[in-house]
């Protein structure tokens, strides 16, 4: 059995599943994905997603506000809190620091990083990093936020193994997702080589960066196969034993009881 650990599941073109969740969700079942943890981007959408989910105890949510966001609303550390009791929402994000798409002053930037790092740690709840040409500030501000105290995840992990071993002295996990399967992603790929056992998860990030031999297609969780797939041949393993160790990794961060 697979865990997504990051899926935007209100976003995926449903157009081959009759534009039907729950057929959607009966494929997912098929395709032995156990688990899946559906990312907030804004705060907008969220009752939506919520709405969407809700009714499937095998999706986990996040609450919070993607870094590249700068329309809606840019939650309080008291907001993020409230919205983030419930049992369902296990994790604080996607948060993080991006410097590719958003340029300028990025105080507001930086200050929204702080604010999902202090209301994780009041919830006691894992964070959930994105991390684009931002790699110091990153570090630098987990670090400086006691970030350690909850830790998390890398999402969708493509830097290098100097920040990979950083994160995880901040007691990050690290996640691939479909890029490790891209032919030019020789350094990612050392890194998927190197990252110790109890520490790596895979993802989707779906609807984005399908997997090979679906690059530049709609993304599904249910290709989540793949990059187990290109993990197993990696490390010299079976598909079988990256989902196995996946899994338990996926449910030993967030506290979830593994049926």
């Amino acid at each position: 059995m697979l865990i997504d650990s990051h899926c935007h599941l209100d976003r995926i073109d449903l157009a081959p599943y009759q534009n039907d969740f729950a057929c959607f969700m009966n494929e997912a079942a098929n395709s032995q994905i156990e688990h899946l943890l559906c990312i907030a981007i804004d705060l907008e959408a969220y009752p939506t997603m919520l709405a969407l989910v809700t009714p499937y105890p095998q999706i986990s949510v996040t609450v919070g506000v993607h870094p590249n966001v700068q329309e809606g609303q840019d939650p309080s550390v008291e907001e993020l809190i409230a919205l983030g009791q419930p049992d369902k929402v296990i994790g604080i994000g996607e948060t993080g620091l991006d410097y590719f798409r958003s340029e300028g002053d990025l105080s507001w930037q930086h200050q929204r990083f702080r604010n999902h790092i202090n209301a994780a740690k009041a919830l006691k709840k894992p964070l959930i990093i994105h991390t684009r040409e931002a790699k110091h500030d990153t570090l630098r501000m987990l670090e400086e936020e006691g970030a350690s105290e909850v830790g998390g995840i890398i999402h969708c992990f493509t830097e290098d193994w100097e920040f990979a071993k950083k994160a995880l002295d901040l007691n990050f996990y690290i996640s691939f997702s479909g890029i490790v399967t891209f032919n030019s992603a020789k350094e990612i790929q050392e890194v998927a080589k190197k990252v110790p056992a109890d520490r790596f998860l895979i993802e989707t990030d779906s609807p984005y960066l399908a997997p090979v031999p679906f690059r530049g297609r709609p993304n599904y969780p249910t290709y989540v196969r793949y990059v187990a797939e290109k993990l197993a041949e990696l490390r010299g393993t079976t598909i079988n034993k990256i989902a196995e160790i996946s899994t338990e990794n996926f449910y030993r961060l967030f506290k979830i009881a593994q049926s």
